[in-house]
């Protein structure tokens, strides 16, 4: 229920901080809610060890406080014991949280990113109206007479993007294509008007090639650390040039690798804070309030190592803490 609600509430928060996408490129609603539900396993990925948290503290202190835990320890079981069902949970959580983050999470990532390239700056999003200035971008506008699917009839191309390279084309036939770059219009039987730095000049044609170029220069865009299998992850992490591309690996693959046995420990955490208090002569009534500050400390701890690896060395050294206080743990949960 409680990752049903935060996902929910998560994804909501999603579609507003992309609701300025949806009005500047026109895309249907229904291709803009798919785009943003590729968005949901990551949300999952993020907020599962929160969750695991939250529901065990939740369930034990009620159990607590209606002396259900007293009475069982009262019987003979150990905190080991009574602790067994979170344990099991976290450790189904964890197990889960892998499969998303080695495998749902990049793919999903990809798709989202395809998608949306494909809603900004493919054919999907782009809607020429008939007898009609279309704005593709600032300083480029189009009119077209009549439209039908991707041919276009009496076309007319207005380029002022660039001061020394101002264009404007008439046609009377041109097509949209679509290529990995963005779209590019195919123009027929034509003539052109091109002002530059060497003056101005005028010419016909027969075929005009024209890239619309409007995909943004984003040096972000070509790389996208989330949507990279792991397997490619891990066999490129040694042939990277670019230091921030690298840091930005080593830390993804630490995520996706380490990330989810913070879901067994935020649980045995609070389960140890809270039954061992319970067992104590005057119940310690702040016991939540301590497993809160222990997640807080535990997991600051963690994202500030996560985010602080440069080699896969650095790596193996938060693998081994991270173990280390699993086990120690562990322990004192079995420690009576």
């Amino acid at each position: 229920m409680l990752l049903m609600i935060l996902t929910g509430l998560s994804w909501m928060m999603q579609i507003m901080a992309l609701m300025k996408f949806l009005l500047a490129y026109g895309i249907n609603f229904s291709s803009f809610l798919y785009m943003t539900s590729l968005m949901i396993p990551f949300i999952i990925s993020i907020i599962v060890p929160f969750v695991a948290f939250i529901a065990v503290i939740f369930v034990y202190n009620k159990m607590i406080s209606e002396n259900e835990v007293t009475v069982m320890a009262a019987s003979g079981l150990s905190p080991w014991q009574i602790a067994k069902p979170a344990i099991k949970l976290a450790a189904i959580l964890t197990v889960l949280h892998l499969v998303l983050n080695i495998w749902v999470v990049p793919a999903s990532q990809a798709k989202f990113y395809s998608t949306q390239w494909n809603l900004r700056y493919g054919l999907a999003h782009l809607k020429l109206q008939e007898s009609a200035f279309t704005k593709m971008a600032n300083g480029l506008v189009v009119y077209v007479d009549n439209v039908s699917g991707q041919d276009l009839n009496q076309v007319m191309l207005s380029d002022m993007r660039e001061e020394n390279n101002q264009l404007l084309v008439f046609a009377k036939r041109g097509k949209l294509v679509s290529t990995v770059h963005g779209l590019s219009i195919v123009t027929e039987n034509g003539s052109l008007q091109m002002k530059g730095k060497n003056g101005f000049t005028t010419g016909t044609f027969d075929n005009l090639d024209m890239d619309l170029n409007l995909v943004e220069n984003d040096s972000d865009i070509s790389f996208r650390v989330r949507r990279i299998p792991t397997y490619t992850l891990l066999k490129t992490v040694f042939s990277q040039e670019d230091y921030r591309q690298h840091k930005l690996t080593l830390v993804e693959i630490c995520t996706r690798l380490i990330n989810p046995f913070m879901d067994l420990i935020l649980a045995i955490v609070c389960t140890l804070i809270l039954l061992k208090s319970s067992l104590l002569r005057r119940r310690a009534s702040f016991a939540p309030a301590m497993a809160v500050l222990a997640m807080a400390v535990i997991m600051a701890a963690y994202m500030s190592a996560s985010n602080m690896v440069t080699s896969l060395t650095d790596i193996g050294y938060v693998a081994i803490g991270v173990f280390s206080v699993l086990l120690l743990l562990v322990g004192l949960l079995l420690k009576k």
